[in-house]
């Protein structure tokens, strides 16, 4: 694979990646890479029209590589949704579970080697279509909570048209297997290994002792139903509030398969990843 336009994409605190921006720049002229940004990062970091750093505004990437932690990458996957640029995040934040590294861990110099190179494996992520027109797909997860200030939810989901679950709570979390080690894992949810197919079910603090996750399987439509009869409910994608349910409505949630690649170090697998983030499973 030959890179020769990489789009950059930083965490929303520029001081965290200010640094290293230097080193990149000095990589990629090394490596014959054009590097783009959009507004926001030309913004965020003061690139000007002498800058090194071109406006990516009309032009195709090869790769975007993506310098902060879960949340940066998950940009980069919905600006690359339904295309195959890949996504190559390097952690600059917390967990960093989506990145391909950890500059600590590999060395900055050798992750951008391999960016510019074009060595690494691309793994091809699912997401969650939403039946909501103008909304984007979720690489992580969906969720129904309660608007802060207002009662307890009252939320249900439904497959094939049946309830399976309805429960007063904070609010239903509906996840992919990338997302299963975020919100869902906070929950109790299952962690759903990446390459499984299907949605993981949890709710956010239940007011049930019956409360139960649920893996479903990719091809059958999970509806989330907001029950209350005078309240809404806060719809968010990938833990960002984008739209609403009001009392009694409901939204559909589809499996989409393969909507995004993402960028995984030939050496490093899930397994590895889950015991480095989060501790063995068991002791």
């Amino acid at each position: 694979m030959t890179i020769r336009t990489v789009s950059l994409m930083t965490h929303n605190d520029p001081a965290l990646t200010s640094k290293v921006l230097p080193m990149i720049v000095e990589h990629a002229k090394a490596a014959g890479v054009t590097l783009v940004a959009n507004a926001d990062e030309r913004s965020r970091h003061g690139f000007d029209e002498s800058s090194e750093v071109g406006f990516e505004e009309g032009s195709s990437p090869d790769v975007r590589l993506c310098l902060g932690g879960d949340g940066t990458v998950l940009r980069g996957l919905r600006a690359s949704a339904g295309t195959d640029v890949p996504v190559f995040g390097i952690n600059f934040g917390e967990v960093g579970f989506l990145a391909a590294c950890d500059p600590d861990g590999y060395g900055l110099e050798d992750a951008l080697q391999r960016a510019f190179s074009g060595r690494f494996d691309r793994l091809e992520l699912p997401a969650i279509a939403l039946g909501i027109e103008g909304l984007p797909v979720a690489f992580n997860d969906v969720s129904a909570q309660r608007r802060p200030g207002l009662r307890i939810a009252d939320v249900a989901y439904s497959i094939g048209g049946e309830e399976v679950g309805r429960v007063r709570c904070d609010g239903v979390v509906v996840a992919t297997p990338a997302g299963s080690t975020g919100y869902n894992l906070a929950n109790g949810g299952p962690v759903v290994a990446w390459g499984v197919e299907g949605f993981a079910v949890s709710f956010i603090a239940p007011h049930s002792l019956n409360a139960r996750s649920l893996v479903v399987a990719p091809d059958d439509q999970v509806h989330l139903i907001n029950m209350s009869s005078s309240e809404p409910v806060d719809l968010l994608i990938d833990g960002r509030p984008m739209s609403e349910l009001g009392p009694g409505d409901s939204v559909g949630l589809q499996f989409k398969r393969a909507m995004a690649q993402l960028a995984q170090m030939p050496e490093s697998s899930f397994y590895q990843r889950l015991r480095e983030k989060f501790g063995r499973l068991a002791s």
